[in-house]
């Protein structure tokens, strides 16, 4: 048919097959004819296909109602209270409702971030999709810390969120363990200040290892002091040499004087300081690539 692209979904003996039972439909949309299969919401569909490793994988679900058998927030506040033998949070969601819309909307190899995780409901009903199917889900959990009514400041993430998670691996009440592990990561002092300087109450350890792995992907960062260069040398990495000359209480230049202090050997340099004297012809034919600080600094 005139207008349709070549693009095949399944083999001539399936598309036969789902043609003599009415559900390939042909329709004009926007001056162009496409191919439309019905699949309708009484039929409970689950079918398989193959990742692009060549894996089986489960296609997805085709739900009569995306609230069917999926538990109200008074199920969400038993499963707290029997986890931490109190009232933790008020209108829970239900592990069940997240699992179902999980079971609809991704397979067993995902990865499911929640921004807002509170008390770990995500967490909880991944890790019951994969003890029950077998699944390799992961699961990206972020919560912030709160201040409660008196001014304090409540960790959630740690004396909630993960503490669900580690006792719904582990198992609590009559539960049965779900299995599984996770870490747990907190977050420094923001790398820039409000002025959007580089924040000087990170030690210069820390601020190297946060350009050497902005510009590498890298996290194995010269010491201070080591190597050819002195303590402005990062390290080399594909024939590139890389300095972050800085320092806390003064300015800093890229100039003749410091390319005297220069032995390493590579096809390229890119130097960090917050000035540079070489001119542009210079550094194009030494291949020198000056970033000013802190205005170069990648912010990833």
């Amino acid at each position: 048919m005139k207008g349709i692209e070549n693009r095949w979904r399944c083999d001539i003996n399936r598309f036969s097959k789902r043609l003599s039972e009415k559900r390939i439909e042909f329709k004009k949309v926007n001056d162009t004819w496409q191919v439309f299969y019905k699949v309708y919401l009484n039929e409970e569909k689950e079918e398989l296909r193959l990742d692009d490793n060549g894996n089986v994988i489960q296609r997805g679900v085709t739900p009569n109602s995306l609230m069917e058998n999926v538990g109200f927030t008074s199920e969400g506040g038993k499963i707290l209270k029997e986890i931490f033998d109190e009232k933790i949070f008020d209108y829970p969601k239900p592990p069940s409702l997240i699992e179902r819309i999980l079971q609809i909307s991704t397979d067993p190899n995902a990865i499911i971030l929640d921004s807002f995780a509170g008390s770990g409901t995500t967490a909880h009903a991944v890790l019951n999709l994969n003890k029950a199917d077998g699944g390799n889900r992961k699961f990206i959990l972020i919560q912030m810390s709160e201040t409660d009514d008196k001014g304090n400041e409540v960790n959630i993430c740690e004396n909630i969120t993960a503490e669900r998670v580690k006792r719904v691996i582990n198992g609590y009440a009559d539960k049965e363990g779900t299995g599984g592990d996770f870490s747990y990561y907190e977050l420094g002092e923001a790398f820039f200040d409000t002025n959007h300087n580089l924040n000087e109450n990170l030690s210069i350890e820390q601020i190297r290892e946060y350009i050497w792995y902005s510009e590498t992907k890298n996290t194995n960062s010269l010491p201070i002091g080591e190597g050819q260069g002195g303590v402005y040398l990062l390290g080399k990495k594909d024939e590139t040499v890389y300095y972050f000359i800085y320092e806390k209480d003064k300015l800093t230049t890229l100039d003749y004087d410091f390319l005297s202090t220069v032995h390493a050997k590579a096809e390229q340099y890119v130097m960090y300081a917050d000035n540079c004297t070489l001119p542009p012809d210079f550094r194009q034919a030494k291949n020198i690539i000056f970033k000013k600080i802190p205005r170069d600094i990648s912010r990833f």
